[in-house]
């Protein structure tokens, strides 16, 4: 038996070479069906916690400490050179104060980092919050 078609009149019927696919599809549509079912809702939320009362602005800015610090280590107060000692008493007083005002460190590009190092080590173990590296764009090139 041969799977050609004959051009004589037999009385076997043709078999059929193509396959039904109305049951496959009726399979996958519910399969398909059954996955967007099980698929939990999506949550696009995000917990955040929001403070209560909003608090009032304040009425003039917080005070900016300069910290320089010169390319042989000397450190500068608002421009006036302090020793360590000194810059740990000032730092002290700011870390007592309600409102700490900000204390912005701008290193010299030909500075030690071991300088640098000590200031920064110095205000963070004295508790000062506020404090922020001014001029870093120096150091991109």
């Amino acid at each position: 038996m041969s799977m050609a078609p004959s051009a004589s009149n037999s009385s076997e019927p043709e078999v059929m070479m193509e396959m039904n696919m109305t049951p496959l599809i009726d399979v996958m549509l519910v399969l398909i069906i059954m996955l967007i079912i099980t698929i939990p809702p999506q949550n696009h939320a995000i917990n955040l916690n929001m403070p209560v009362n909003t608090p009032s602005k304040p009425t003039e800015p917080p005070p900016v400490i300069n910290i320089d610090i010169d390319f042989d280590g000397t450190v500068l107060w608002n421009g006036t050179a302090v020793p360590h000692a000194e810059l740990e008493t000032k730092l002290q007083v700011i870390a007592a104060m309600p409102d700490q005002a900000e204390v912005h460190i701008r290193p010299d590009k030909l500075a030690a980092y071991k300088a640098v190092a000590a200031v920064m080590a110095s205000a963070q173990r004295l508790g000062v919050t506020k404090i922020g590296m001014v001029g870093n764009e120096q150091f991109l090139k």
